[in-house]
């Protein structure tokens, strides 16, 4: 098929991010915002979730070792699960006598003993708040029968999330010869799947400071819990060989940040590196809003359908962040390979927009479709035939 690509120009805001190749300096999206600091990780990212847009990052591509940020996806995973009834919060489980005697002592645990019944519930908080390792095992067990088939699930899931440089051989990110291994920018297509598919849940399980188990409290790791305004999650990640790492999250009226550390050197490199980040995205960078769904942004060619084109909107809401006192200036392009085929299903992603800021890399959004296309019968394709002889 050919790929046909119009030119929108727009006069309003707005912005989505794809982060620079790992053989890249610090990135930077405006000439004239200064940088955020750059000693606290080799790997740093921060993106604005209500844009799309990448405001730093450096070595964004480059694979690392998670730790228990791995947690974050069997988090996911379980979240999933939940949602299509096949995993229930409530139910009680028992845990496997090699579990406990594998993990016991094993890194942050909730002490699990063998054949202790547990509700799933717990063993999700157990795995988000207190970063436990058995928790995280028994959880797997608990919500597909083995581990194995716990893992093979994660890495379908970040297959179709799009995280193209990370694959996950653990369902608790304990060292495993390498298997495991992220980018940061895949952990940003996870925690926007994390937080916009499950937004309950994840206000559940994700930004506790602390979880009561067995009348003891076990507090969080979490260097934004409780002490970042807005902050809300997500999962911090530490052995010897994967250093410090942190994927973050921070909600201001609505704007939502999201910080990928890695590498750390210490706990308060990683904190204060993290926070700095943040802060610096919040308070250099203002945000306008920009394109809601239902507004009609364009419109792709359609063949074989009861129309001959369909309108293309936007699937949530999207702001724009521009450096601080510059007026925002925007160009962009909807891109899509057509015509597209009929049927077409309202709501589905057929497209996307292509921004573009002076000084800024260009980013991309999702394009939907605003009602669906059938196929045609034969008055259509009378009609179709006969408006094609005219073009």
């Amino acid at each position: 098929m050919a790929k046909w690509r119009y030119l929108l120009p727009i006069a309003l805001l707005l912005a989505s991010g794809s982060a620079p190749a790992d053989n890249t300096p610090d990135i930077v999206v405006s000439g004239t915002l200064a940088p955020p600091p750059a000693s606290f990780a080799p790997i740093a990212l921060l993106a604005d979730l209500s844009s799309g847009q990448v405001l730093f990052a450096r070595a964004a591509d480059k694979r690392f070792l998670p730790a228990s940020m791995t947690k974050a996806m069997t988090a996911l995973i379980a979240f999933d699960l939940i949602a299509a009834g096949k995993l229930d919060e409530n139910a009680v489980v028992t845990v496997r006598p090699e579990t406990a005697a594998r993990w016991a002592g094993r890194g942050t645990t909730l002490n699990l003993r063998p054949g202790e019944t547990v509700r799933v519930g717990d063993l999700l908080m157990g795995t988000t708040t207190v970063s436990a390792n058995d928790a995280a095992v028994a959880l797997a067990e608990a919500a597909m029968g083995s581990k194995q088939a716990f893992i093979a699930a994660m890495n379908t899931r970040a297959a179709g999330l799009g995280m193209k440089g990370s694959r996950f051989g653990t369902p608790n990110g304990m060292p495993d010869m390498g298997k495991t291994q992220v980018t940061a920018n895949d952990l940003i297509r996870l925690a926007t799947a994390l937080i916009t598919e499950h937004p309950q849940r994840y206000r559940k399980y994700f930004g506790q400071k602390s979880m009561i188990w067995r009348g003891g409290r076990y507090d969080s790791h979490d260097p934004f819990a409780g002490v970042l305004p807005g902050a809300d999650g997500i999962k911090t990640g530490h052995t010897r060989e994967a250093g410090f790492n942190f994927l973050g999250a921070v909600d201001r009226g609505g704007r939502r940040l999201v910080v990928v550390i890695g590498g750390a050197p210490s706990e308060p490199a990683r904190a204060q590196g993290a926070r700095a980040l943040a802060e610096w995205g919040y308070r250099l960078w203002d945000s306008h809003a920009f394109l809601s769904p239902g507004y009609v942004v364009g419109a792709a060619r359609v063949q074989g359908g009861d129309a001959r084109q369909v309108q293309l909107t936007v699937p949530r809401a999207f702001s724009l962040a521009v450096p601080q006192g510059q007026a925002p200036r925007v160009t962009a392009r909807i891109v899509y390979d057509g015509p597209l085929r009929a049927p077409l299903t309202k709501g589905q992603q057929v497209a996307r927009l292509e921004v573009s800021q002076p000084g800024q890399p260009s980013h991309v959004l999702p394009l939907v479709t605003v009602r669906g296309v059938g196929v045609a019968g034969p008055i259509d394709r009378i009609g179709n035939g006969l408006l094609g002889l005219l073009e």
